[in-house]
């Protein structure tokens, strides 16, 4: 997928950014293309070669129809994983970085039903709040709502019923 100069992309683990601009840098002799990808939720700059940014996952934001896979995600019932919490954090964070929304909607609805069963690790909290950061901004930036209105309404279909 070709990315210009505005565009907004997804990176993994990263979350939505904007292509502020494409920069040709000589690395190791050749000249490279790059994109400058301004990362939405933490201001940080990003810089993926255009050759290789769908190899790292980098895509467009999600469609409406997608949008709508994200809900129904989350008002399934939550996987509940009774391995170690070591193990349960690594399994996660492997799907968070596939950049798949379906994967990080999983993660997040998994978190909040182990949370109704147990305390959460601290890193597991800090795992469900990105899951929900990145959920909230893509959702917000694909639907062009606010981002605050999304965030309550993922809130409340993860609430324990």
């Amino acid at each position: 997928m070709q990315f210009k100069v505005g565009d907004k992309a997804v990176y993994p683990a990263h979350g939505v950014g904007v292509i502020k601009r494409i920069e040709s840098r000589k690395i190791g002799g050749t000249n490279q293309d790059f994109y400058v990808l301004q990362i939405l939720a933490s201001g940080a700059t990003l810089m993926v070669p255009i050759s290789g940014c769908e190899r790292a996952g980098m895509r467009g934001l999600i469609s409406d129809e997608q949008i709508n896979s994200i809900y129904s995600i989350l008002r399934s019932p939550g996987k509940v994983s009774h391995t170690t919490w070591n193990r349960r954090f690594r399994e996660f964070n492997d799907k968070l970085r596939t950049g798949s929304v379906a994967d990080i909607a999983e993660v997040l609805r998994d978190l909040c039903s182990l949370k109704g069963d147990k305390d959460l690790s601290y890193g597991e909290k800090k795992m469900m709040d990105k899951a929900l950061a990145m959920l909230v901004s893509e959702i917000s930036a694909a639907a062009s709502r606010e981002a605050n209105e999304v965030e309550v309404e993922l809130s409340q279909l993860l609430m324990p019923n």
